[in-house]
């Protein structure tokens, strides 16, 4: 394994999916990188979208955050992809009004018919071009057919140690929402006993 590569990474056979992500050994699929699915939209914070404060308003961001996940999934994909869940949003800092607004949005890990997209949102300082992390949030989306009924979509092979991390994280966020709504038996949330048994 030379350099910069991770155990994901090393196998050049886009059809080739690692046991540790088929739950399978040796299981042919279509399968792809979460940087097909990079999404980047740019855009600035206009006086109709800001609030009292002068600073962008939340909805405005999410629908914004939206739209970039609509079109990360669709890349995935390759179908209409539609919103299931917003997962989890933060707010960590506000967005000035004529702020350089920059949301990034990759899928994170792909299940059956759903997909997590996660987002990160930056703000672009106009002199430097430095960027500063604003928002994250965690969208779900399912693969549909014309019908509207959901269909199969690749697996997801990260390759970054960043990707490692948010691939690996979003088995248990589906867990543990899986668990919340009654549709998993907690006993059988294997990843979620794993972060409290040692």
């Amino acid at each position: 394994m030379t350099k910069n590569k991770n155990k994901f990474s090393s196998n050049k056979n886009k059809n080739f999916v690692p046991s540790r992500l088929s739950g399978k050994k040796n299981i042919k699929m279509t399968s792809k990188h979460p940087s097909e699915s990079l999404t980047v939209l740019t855009d600035l914070v206009l006086p109709s979208e800001t609030n009292p404060l002068n600073n962008l308003f939340g909805g405005e961001l999410l629908a914004r955050m939206d739209r970039a996940a609509s079109i990360a999934a669709g890349r995935h994909s390759r179908r209409i992809s539609v919103t299931a869940s917003v997962n989890h949003v933060a707010f960590n800092k506000a967005i000035p009004l004529g702020s350089v607004v920059i949301i990034e949005a990759k899928v994170s890990r792909a299940f059956k018919t759903s997909m997590e997209i996660y987002i990160d949102v930056w703000v672009e300082d106009r002199q430097s071009g430095n960027r500063t992390k604003a928002n994250e949030a965690i969208y779900t989306f399912v693969a549909v057919d014309d019908s509207g009924r959901p269909v199969e979509v690749p697996h997801i092979i990260p390759e970054t140690e960043l990707e490692i991390q948010r691939f690996d994280a979003a088995l248990r966020r589906k867990q543990l929402s899986l668990v919340l709504a009654g549709k998993m038996n907690p006993h059988d949330a294997t990843e979620l006993k794993a972060l409290f048994v040692s």
